[in-house]
């Protein structure tokens, strides 16, 4: 590509190199094969059930062991709430009252979900909020008909004159009514973490978020941190980033030339798998990972925080035994036996499928084998019952080497028109409810560099619209898919109830997130 003095100061300005940017041309060219998974993951073979006992035993453990140890709760935030209203910016685009009423729109076009959030509507923690507003724009509120208000209802919440909550970042919103104020899911990660992460009485946060929404959200901390800490008797000390721009990728149109907005090359954020940058800032033994969507009332909360803890110690007690024999391998007079229990250990409780060729190796190759594969950071991810909910799964993968290992894995990564690939996703027992603790330590302490546990291959190819016109963009490896493909994986079955992300502004409706 021949690039303008303009382009090249462009390129630069995001820290990216044009040999970085001509990279991410060619892959626009030949994208890499979808990810061929072999199997879902099941319980007894990739998943593990806890029974009642165990789960003491772990939450027991993990409560011995964090006092001595660095903990800090790690929290994705940097979406705006756009995605949540727009079945509500669709109704605003569609629907002229002087044609028909909102009923008949709403059976014309059978929209149930428009219909639940209208007979709802004053369930939602931003409803008193929204008619305070629409009375001190309209005197007259109280002569409006029905559908009037609801119409100015949408209107008020949406537009950027009024509440304009579809450019507000989705952790600021309103999302529970309590009886004395309203929570937006900042907050309540915050009374979360002191349930789960606080260790001496202080729990570590870090949000990352957009770099435009910052003052935002430290505004939101400085409103609310003292009576939070007030009530849960927890300092917290809270830590922000935002996705690095040289994480971005240039986009281009349909014939793979480089897409530009008044004469200027267009970079876009390469997707939240950029995070592991972030993640890899963060200096703790144990990091725990959740959405910012993905909180509840305050009365559900200790069934979410066992679980939490569960996870943890299963972590931690894995990990002890890890860094055991990761030390005994550097050992020079590890014997047979030690060798045959390690593998032992790696396959059935690490979940890693042994090559077939191991038992031909001479044993200091078996030696150097069980180091690369347990030298590795830990994740332990719950997993829920699939009960037909958009997001990625567990699976065993074969990669182009024909290894096989586990993996959290989305239907957008997966060649859905070969019908065994179809199936396998479709049959899919579990889904992953991005609740995930990691180790990010070796056993003498030391921080693993995450960016080399990256499988860079499983990247994709997705289409936008900008001002009307398509273009195609890279998406990196998601933070829990390729970004971590190479880490060790234990998956655990988790109850439905620690999963309630709010993707639809009508989700804010289920039990999870209503107080009465």
């Amino acid at each position: 590509m021949n690039y303008s003095s303009f382009d090249v100061e462009h390129i630069e300005s995001l820290g990216l190199s044009l040999t970085q940017v001509n990279k991410q041309l060619e892959r626009y060219k030949s994208p890499p094969a979808r990810v061929y998974i072999k199997a879902s993951a099941t319980i007894g073979n990739g998943i593990v059930k806890l029974l009642d006992s165990d789960t003491k035993g772990l939450i027991n453990y993990y409560e011995e062991q964090k006092m001595l140890l660095s903990v800090v709760k790690f929290t994705p935030a940097s979406g705006a709430a756009s995605r949540m209203f727009k079945m509500l910016h669709q109704f605003l685009f569609d629907y002229d009252p002087q044609k028909e009423s909102i009923n008949s729109y709403i059976n014309k076009n059978k929209i149930t979900e428009l219909f639940l959030f209208f007979v709802t509507i004053e369930k939602l923690p931003f409803h008193d909020e929204a008619v305070a507003k629409m009375r001190m724009m309209v005197p007259d509120y109280d002569l409006l008909n029905l559908d009037q208000k609801r119409l100015l209802f949408v209107k008020t919440i949406l537009e950027e004159s009024y509440l304009n909550y579809s450019n507000i970042p989705k952790g600021l919103l309103p999302f529970h009514k309590y009886k004395n104020h309203i929570s937006t899911a900042f907050e309540e990660h915050l009374f979360e973490a002191a349930k789960f992460a606080s260790v001496n009485g202080k729990a570590l946060l870090h949000f990352t978020i957009s770099r435009t929404h910052l003052k935002q959200f430290e505004s939101k901390l400085v409103a609310i941190q003292k009576s939070v800490e007030s009530k849960t008797n927890t300092r917290f000390e809270i830590t922000f980033s935002n996705q690095e721009s040289t994480t971005d990728v240039l986009a281009v149109d349909l014939k793979n030339q480089p897409f530009r907005v008044k004469n200027k090359l267009l970079f876009r954020p390469s997707g939240h798998g950029a995070l592991i940058k972030n993640l890899n800032q963060i200096d703790a033994d144990i990091i725990f990972i959740k959405n910012i969507d993905n909180v509840v009332v305050n009365k559900y909360l200790d069934e979410i925080v066992r679980y939490k803890k569960a996870l943890a110690g299963m972590l931690l007690n894995i990990q002890r035994q890890a860094f055991a024999y990761a030390k005994a391998l550097e050992s020079k007079e590890i014997s047979k036996d030690k060798i045959e229990e390690i593998t032992k250990f790696l396959s059935e409780k690490l979940n890693i499928v042994i090559s077939s060729q191991f038992e031909k190796y001479a044993s200091k190759h078996k030696i150097e084998y069980l180091k690369s594969k347990i030298n590795r950071p830990i994740r332990v991810c719950g997993m829920v019952k699939n009960e037909s909910e958009p997001g990625g799964g567990p699976f065993w993968v074969k990669h182009d080497n024909g290894e096989v290992s586990l993996q959290i894995v989305e239907a957008s990564q997966v060649d859905m028109s070969l019908k065994n690939q179809k199936a396998i996703m479709t049959n899919a027992t579990h889904f992953n409810p991005v609740d995930i603790v990691c180790g990010v330590k070796n056993y003498k302490g030391e921080a693993y560099d995450l960016e080399q546990f990256i499988d860079s291959n499983t990247y994709f190819v997705t289409t936008k619209t900008k001002y009307g016109q398509k273009l195609k963009t890279l998406e990196r490896p998601g933070l829990w898919n390729g970004s971590m493909a190479d880490w060790n994986t234990i998956f655990v079955e988790v109850p439905i109830i620690t999963f309630n992300p709010v993707k639809t502004v009508n989700d804010l409706l289920k039990f999870t997130h209503q107080v009465k």
